[in-house]
């Protein structure tokens, strides 16, 4: 396993144009995992010791006390999934090249549909369900030399606003008002108002840890070299993961954000997460890495830099707990 996981850390820390990965996820380019153990139809977001994945692009659910063991596998179809208190958010396939953000309820039913453009990548939903958050990778614009960029949205399953993209936002960087047309946003996580989010900009070859208000439409830059934050139950702390020298050819460590102190840990995960974690409780992380041939896995490892990693369900992606 050792070996594998150091190969995979220099194939996924060669893999520079973000989009490309993507594309493979969504279009099927990798091999697809094996099907779960057992299948059982009866997944529901409703609260409960479970972890939520996608197993070979379906919504799947395990047992927190038994990850590895038999997974109730959904036909509800998804290539990102996320979901609390009930509602889910679905980053599905409306035709062979199109996407669609479907809001879920707790027996994975439909309720809203978004077409979207691009393809997916990222999806969050708040604590409170409330809000959902999406990104997909584009063509055109300067995002990577691949030509990718980034569109992120998000919509208030309440009252049914919604937001298509965050470039829209008035930016503030080192205090001062900012524009440019590179600008690039991905990776939502929000706090418990539902209201104060963060994200990663990226602008001139730089990425920042933003904090937004969605009511104000405002962005504030925090921090420089924070990708893909997720933030913690308790709202101190930001899992991201950290391009290697600030520089993304060289891979990402999984880290920890200390909002208090603007204090960095490193996880014990070295290979390169290329993923938004996820965090299974207050004390730790779950996140996919994929094997050589592109099998995509769910792994764990303690948030405050102690531990192993710890594999935690096979042949799956997208974790998301239910607790």
């Amino acid at each position: 396993m050792m070996s594998t996981r150091v190969k995979l850390a220099t194939v996924l820390a060669s893999a520079v144009a973000l989009g490309a990965l993507a594309a493979g996820y969504a279009v099927g380019s990798a091999p697809r995992a094996a099907p779960a153990p057992a299948v059982d139809r009866a997944v529901t977001l409703r609260p409960g010791p479970r972890l939520l994945t996608v197993t070979d692009r379906h919504v799947s659910s395990a047992a927190l006390a038994d990850p590895t063991g038999p997974r109730a596998v959904s036909q509800q179809e998804c290539l990102r999934v996320y979901a609390a208190a009930g509602t889910g958010i679905c980053l599905a396939p409306s035709s062979p090249w199109s996407y669609q953000v479907v809001v879920l309820d707790a027996e994975l039913r439909p309720v809203r549909r978004l077409d979207v453009p691009g393809l997916p990548n990222r999806a969050r939903v708040s604590a409170s369900g409330r809000m959902v958050s999406w990104t997909t990778f584009v063509g055109g614009d300067s995002y990577t030399s691949s030509g990718f960029s980034t569109r992120t949205g998000f919509l208030d399953t309440r009252t049914g606003a919604a937001v298509t993209t965050l470039e829209d936002f008035a930016i503030r960087l080192g205090g001062r008002p900012y524009r440019n047309a590179d600008v690039n946003f991905w990776g939502v996580t929000f706090t418990g108002d539902d209201n104060v989010f963060y994200a990663t900009m990226s602008s001139a070859g730089k990425r920042w840890l933003v904090r937004g208000d969605a009511g104000a439409r405002t962005v504030t830059t925090v921090r420089e070299n924070v990708e893909c934050p997720s933030l913690s139950p308790d709202g101190t702390r930001i899992a991201f993961k950290e391009a290697v020298d600030a520089d993304p050819a060289k891979g990402w460590r999984l880290s920890v954000l200390d909002l208090r102190t603007m204090g960095v840990t490193a996880t014990a995960e070295r290979a390169s997460v290329d993923d938004q974690a996820a965090w299974l409780d207050g004390a730790t992380l779950a996140y996919t890495l994929r094997q050589d041939d592109g099998r995509p896995d769910v792994w764990s490892v303690p948030a405050d830099g102690t531990g192993e990693p710890r594999l935690l369900v096979p042949g799956a992606e997208s974790p998301s707990p239910l607790t």
